[in-house]
């Protein structure tokens, strides 16, 4: 009987799985270093958008991050109970909440400034391996 129909649904045939098996990995190998900061990985991801941009609505930063709102919000929360943004309301629109980055954390900034060049080194992809690959990854994320 020819099963080749099920292809499909084979792992190997899976493109989510490597992808899904390799953000897991990389997760994994971020959080000694994260750690150190007392940061999540989706903590850190949310302070890098700050050191950034310094200050920005939610819905802004749920953008950037492709994170929604009840996502968001205890991960502002606890990034706040640290004393590393504030929250306020838009003066505005009292419906926008406005994050900001506080003096503490800008200075996390400088203990963080070592983690790209040490994960760069756990994944020992040539340069133009990381440049593709980082160019397919944004290629998929604007289609979906």
């Amino acid at each position: 009987m020819d099963d080749s129909r099920y292809d499909g649904l084979k792992l190997e045939n899976q493109v989510c799985f490597p992808l899904y098996a390799c953000s897991k990995e990389i997760v994994r190998r971020y959080k000694p270093y994260l750690d150190t900061l007392d940061l999540t990985f989706t903590q850190y991801l949310t302070m890098i958008v700050l050191w950034e941009k310094k200050k920005l609505n939610v819905k802004e930063l749920g953008e950037q991050l492709y994170l929604d709102s009840g996502t968001l919000t205890p991960v502002l929360k606890k990034l706040e109970n640290k004393g590393y943004v504030d929250r306020t309301r838009s003066t505005k629109d009292e419906r926008n909440l406005i994050v900001s980055i506080t003096r503490k954390g800008e200075d996390l900034k400088n203990q963080a400034v070592e983690v790209p060049s040490r994960m760069a080194d756990c994944i020992r992809l040539s340069p133009e391996d990381t440049n593709d690959l980082y160019r397919l990854l944004y290629k998929l994320l604007d289609v979906l």
